[in-house]
């Protein structure tokens, strides 16, 4: 194969492999507003966001702690095991007094 075959199917494949990247984010864009916070179903080092405790991502230490959430489709929180609202003074939408390192 002569390199300028090569370097023409590696220039088709990039263009293929940008349009596929861009169509799984449009997907993701369009599910994303369809989400909810459910409380009490992150495992341990899995939840989405700080509470009162840490300020990070995937900062839970506990498994199905009350406080901890992760975000999944709207209407599945309940049948997940979870609650929409927190049951452990999480995310009240206030800033915290102290914070958490």
């Amino acid at each position: 194969m002569s390199s300028r075959n090569i370097l023409l199917q590696s220039a088709v494949a990039g263009v293929m492999a940008l349009g596929i990247g861009h169509a799984a984010l449009a997907d993701d864009a369009k599910g994303a507003g369809a989400k909810e916070k459910c409380y009490g179903i992150a495992k341990a080092g899995q939840n989405d966001c700080g509470t009162a405790r840490h300020s990070c991502a995937g900062k839970a230490t506990k498994d199905n702690a009350g406080d901890e959430w992760k975000y999944v489709p709207k209407g599945t929180c309940e049948k997940l095991g979870g609650k929409s609202g927190s049951s452990g003074g999480g995310d009240t939408g206030k800033s915290n007094k102290l914070q958490a390192y």
